[in-house]
């Protein structure tokens, strides 16, 4: 046994507790108080000294007291009082308080001694009591919201359920539940995005928060619900502890999104061809003068050729003809492309992660089709100076381009990666889109961003060409990645605020 140093005598040891402790001899007399003991029934040392611990009780105990006492004394052993009862000690202003009592005989010089140690009950009832309100206020919060409770283990790798999360899954009341039995019911196509919302909040270098949104299947009757998931990530030592959060079911919400994501579809794309059509009529109206006279001078031309006569001022005049008409349909088109992006330019600083996560949210609410974001933004990348919406609007044309073409491949994963980091070459923020679709040939790869090219069944193909005049007027750079193995990659920049 460790021997304790000297200085750790009993009147030190006593005078320091916590509890409020008595010294107390055969007869009932209170010799010793240390300052917790004082502070509890508001005597001084001189003052509590010397009393009897019948003096410290309601006067209605002391009677049954002096029985306890002498059976005490004929059995003296370490024991607690009342039985479970709630014991009432008596301070020095009169009032009654509620404790625990706690005894340990002591002998000292052949005579025998005991220690009284006090715990008082009411800050311990005040906190169950408290516990027991903010229970009921959760439960009741529970059953208004229809809210399911999960806490999951992550070292054990056990997850522990409530009845409305088990109801959630299909899982009988008595079924051991394991992480792979909750991944299971997850729908196949969801699994991924679930995971990634998962290792974001294992991360230590983030904030712990958990969100994510899928589609579970019941393992009987193979119905579908969508469930929505929040959560907060507890760490220890850095590392991943404990995921507690609750979970809802939002599929009537969902089907309704997605009835909305579709009248809205519609209606864009009704808009979409009104202004093709717009477009279209500007471009023929512009366009059918000059092409005319551009054929006219050119039937001149081939007629002289043809009948081998010799007027080189006349083919002269007729090939200067069709330049000139060719760069006034040229200019045509710009003026026209010009009219269409008119206006002001009105930049602001911005956080360009937030625009990136803004147009997600954008994408994922426009119909275009359910896909898998992997987002490798940098934190601390500093505000650039543009047009917020413009450069939302470019974000969401790369998005939208990128769902097509994966889409139009009849991939089982479609995932697009959006990275934001710095370009160290120009000093400027540099934003990438890469999708795992099909990719791009060569030759289309140095037509894409030509007015009016266009690989899909249906649109006009300004979408890149206008995304390109935009950035460029926001004082950055859009271009296709040519060397990327697979998928297309784009990349633009935009100029850091001072």
């Amino acid at each position: 046994m460790t021997n304790l140093p000297q200085s750790l005598s009993f009147q030190l040891l006593f005078d320091t507790a916590a509890e409020a402790m008595l010294l107390v001899d055969a007869k009932g007399v209170v010799t010793l108080a240390n300052p917790s003991a004082q502070q509890l029934f508001g005597y001084s040392s001189a003052e509590i000294c010397g009393l009897t611990v019948e003096s410290l009780m309601p006067e209605r105990h002391r009677q049954h007291h002096h029985h306890l006492h002498a059976g005490y004394l004929e059995k003296p052993e370490k024991r607690a009082m009342g039985s479970g009862k709630a014991l009432s000690a008596l301070t020095k202003d009169g009032s009654e308080i509620v404790v625990d009592i706690g005894l340990s005989p002591m002998h000292a010089d052949g005579k025998l001694f005991s220690l009284v140690t006090f715990y008082s009950t009411d800050r311990r009832r005040d906190a169950e009591e408290s516990f027991k309100i903010s229970e009921e206020r959760l439960h009741l919060a529970k059953q208004a919201a229809d809210l399911a409770v999960f806490d999951f283990d992550s070292n054990q790798n056990v997850l522990h359920w409530d009845e409305k999360m088990r109801e959630l899954w299909g899982a009988e009341t008595n079924e051991a539940i394991t992480y792979k039995r909750f991944v299971t019911s997850i729908h196949p196509e969801d699994r991924a995005a679930r995971q990634a919302a998962l290792d974001t909040a294992i991360d230590p270098k983030g904030n712990g928060e958990y969100h994510a949104e899928y589609w579970v299947i019941h393992p009987n009757n193979q119905l579908e619900r969508w469930v929505s998931a929040v959560g907060k990530m507890h760490f220890e030592d850095g590392v991943a502890t404990r995921l507690v959060g609750v979970a809802w079911d939002v599929t009537e919400r969902k089907m309704l999104e997605i009835k909305l994501q579709e009248q809205r579809a519609e209606t864009e794309s009704i808009s979409q061809q009104m202004v093709a059509a717009h477009t279209a009529s500007a471009i023929a109206h512009e366009l059918n003068q000059p092409l005319a006279a551009i054929s006219a001078y050119s039937e001149v031309a081939l007629h002289a050729l043809n009948a081998g006569t010799h007027y080189p001022d006349n083919l002269k005049r007729a090939l200067e003809g069709c330049v000139e008409q060719a760069q006034r349909a040229g200019a045509s088109l710009h003026e026209l492309l010009a009219f269409l992006q008119k206006g002001d330019l009105v930049t602001e600083r911005f956080d360009l992660n937030e625009a990136v996560k803004e147009a997600l949210n954008i994408a994922r609410g426009s119909g275009y089709g359910e896909f898998h974001p992997i987002l490798q933004l940098e934190q601390a990348v500093p505000k650039v100076m543009g047009n917020r919406i413009q450069v939302q609007k470019i974000l969401v044309n790369l998005l939208r381009n990128a769902i097509e073409a994966m889409r139009g491949s009849n991939l089982k994963s479609s995932a697009i990666t959006i990275q934001v980091g710095t370009n160290l070459t120009t000093n400027m923020a540099h934003v990438t889109v890469q999708d795992n679709g099909p990719g791009l040939d060569a030759e289309t790869a140095k037509r894409i961003f030509d007015p009016f090219f266009t690989t899909k069944l249906t649109g006009i193909g300004m979408g890149l060409a206008i995304s390109r005049a935009l950035i460029e007027a926001n004082g950055g750079q859009l271009w296709l990645d040519p060397s990327t193995q697979v998928g297309a990659t784009f990349h633009f920049t935009l100029p850091f605020a001072l």
